[in-house]
């Protein structure tokens, strides 16, 4: 019977481990896939829609060859479409029948159609360049697209490609192997039993000695050997050798299916647990707001460029190119500073903008321009830990982001903001959800800087922990003061605030409230009393750098410039007051006074 069940376990093993081995070469599919992108020779730009990446579940590849630099960046879909909204450009999308078909796009005014760089564009994600052959690995969703161009202004690459990996899991063949290997074991060993109770049950077989001559007596010290007697213990030895030899099948054979089986973790079932989701408190419905303007890395990326240009523009007083990274009052003030550099040799360079250290990024979620984003980065010195609070905008798809607003924090409680990957909409300035519109905030705290406590608006700012006005007050009485040591009895000098020109950006915060970005310029005028007086500028080589004169019988004006960061809180905030949470102030500019 055992010898039955020998035979059966050796068919049986036969047939799992042929099984599994078949799952793995015969039986197994394709490893990947790989869709031909067709494209024009016409267009310079190649768009690939999410859809026909995520055909296939897994991770995408994609290639793209052609003689030169070839370019490819991915970012939202509805991105890349407004980037190309003015360039004809060659759409890959999936028909109705899932079929990948591509259509040549027109821009909306042919002839107003451009020819764009798309390299180094703010609105990518991210970008990869390589000449003659592009490949490039991608996980992305739907909701994401890819461009492939060259230089913009050349046809896009023709030979386009994109390969998924296809699941070839083959999880019962493991098993099947190493179960086949385990029986085909157990067979040998049950055909070795019965070979051994098959000798057991025939007894004894051996041959008998032959009759010895009467006349011979036996000598004792004569060798057995050498009597020609067959020696028991040496058949013994060779019987055990062959027990042992028939028993080293059997690790063999195990270890050589386990060697088959585990080459790779998908012959083998998965027998993870599946997680059970566990609720966490929303921030916002994420079906009632639109994707935020930037990601976390792609901001990192945007505020290093900023950075690295401004710095190049710094180092060369060339407010030409600060131009195309600033705007606004923070432009204006650099433009000073330039002309002040290259007229006095010891004036220094404004705060450089920080490269990298972002703590808080703050994007407005929404799909159309302009859009902004705010930004808090943190660096350190030997001593010090210093913050920068800054606003940055985009005017439209093809403009870069440029820096608005930047100021040193001051406050030591921020208020809760939305997280990168949700964003927080935009405030508009007359919106009446706030303690006081982001329109009205300049003005009304210029008012408070001239009149203090009896502005009619002091009771609307928490002045008492406000550091800029307490600084304000200080440097306009230490001014004042140095002035009147020389001129009280035939000058005076004044002080003034008022709103800025540029316009307050509003981003909404999780307490209903909303940080406002504002500008105030601050004035002095120093003036004579008398005709015959006059105001020389014996101390003030900034003014007499900007002015190109060194007295006036008229006086002069000079203008500062604040760049104020506040938080509003909103109209159920009850006694809540608006709170400053950083500020700049530079000098913007000087002039005589007309007569």
């Amino acid at each position: 019977m055992r010898f039955v069940w020998a035979v059966a376990a050796f068919v049986l093993a036969a047939l799992m481990i042929a099984t599994g081995i078949a799952q793995r070469t015969v039986f197994q599919g394709p490893k990947s896939e790989t869709t031909a992108i067709t494209g024009t020779a016409d267009t310079s730009y190649t768009l690939i829609d999410g859809a026909v990446l995520n055909r296939h579940t897994g991770s995408q590849t994609l290639r793209a060859a052609a003689e030169g630099t070839i370019f490819a960046a991915y970012g939202r879909t509805d991105d890349l479409k407004a980037w190309l909204a003015d360039a004809e450009y060659t759409a890959v999308t999936l028909d109705g029948a899932h079929h990948v078909t591509s259509t040549v796009v027109e821009p909306t005014d042919a002839a107003q159609a451009q020819h764009r760089n798309p390299a180094g564009s703010d609105l990518w994600l991210d970008q990869f360049t390589q000449d003659d052959i592009l490949i490039q690995h991608l996980q992305l969703p739907a909701t994401m697209s890819v461009l492939v161009a060259t230089d913009g202004t050349q046809p896009a690459p023709a030979r386009v490609s994109v390969t998924w990996p296809l699941q070839t899991a083959t999880p019962w063949a493991g098993p099947l192997i190493v179960g086949g290997g385990i029986l085909m074991a157990i067979g040998v060993f049950l055909y070795i039993l019965g070979i051994r109770r098959l000798r057991r049950s025939r007894g004894p077989r051996r041959k008998a000695l032959p009759p010895l001559p009467e006349t011979e007596s036996v000598d004792l010290s004569v060798e057995a050997s050498d009597k020609g007697v067959i020696s028991a213990g040496r058949t013994r030895t060779r019987a055990v050798t062959g027990r042992r030899r028939s028993f080293a099948v059997i690790p063999v054979l195990a270890v050589s299916s386990l060697l088959f089986a585990g080459c790779s973790a998908d012959a083998w079932p998965q027998l993870g647990t599946t997680p059970t989701p566990t609720p966490t408190a929303t921030v916002v419905d994420p079906g009632s707001v639109q994707p935020p303007a930037v990601t976390q890395p792609q901001a990192e990326r945007i505020l290093s460029h900023i950075a690295g240009t401004v710095a190049k523009a710094d180092d060369g007083n060339d407010a030409a190119l600060a131009a195309t990274r600033l705007d606004g009052a923070a432009l204006a003030e650099r433009r000073t500073n330039y002309t002040l550099r290259g007229k006095i040799a010891k004036e220094a360079a404004l705060p450089a903008i920080p490269a990298g250290g972002l703590k808080v990024v703050l994007p407005q979620a929404y799909e159309g321009w302009p859009r902004m984003v705010m930004l808090i980065a943190e660096q350190k010195s030997a001593d010090t830990v210093t913050s920068n609070v800054m606003m940055i905008a985009q005017k439209d798809p093809w403009s870069p982001y440029k820096l608005s607003y930047v100021g040193q924090l001051e406050a030591e409680r921020l208020p809760e903001v939305a997280p990168a990957y949700v964003g927080a909409t935009a405030v508009q300035p007359d919106s009446s959800f706030l303690v006081m519109p982001p329109g009205g905030i300049a003005a009304a705290y210029a008012d408070v800087i001239d009149k203090g406590d009896k502005s009619a608006h002091a009771a609307e700012f928490d002045t008492a922990n406000d550091v800029f006005l307490a600084g304000v007050a200080a440097k306009r009485n230490e001014q004042l003061a140095e002035f009147n040591k020389t001129a009280s009895k035939t000058g005076r000098l004044t002080f003034a605030a008022a709103a800025g020109s540029q316009a307050p950006l509003a981003l909404a915060t999780l307490e209903s409230g909303a940080i406002v970005a504002v500008t105030v310029n601050e004035t002095e005028t120093a003036k004579p009393t008398n005709r015959e007086a006059v105001v020389k500028l014996e101390n003030n080589p900034r003014v007499k750098a900007l002015t190109g004169v060194k007295e006036s019988q008229t006086g002069f004006i000079t203008t500062y410039s604040d760049q104020l960061f506040f938080y509003v809180p909103g109209v159920g905030a009850g006694d809540a007051k608006i709170r400053l949470l950083g500020y700049s102030s530079n000098i913007l500019g000087a002039k005589v006074v007309s007569k």
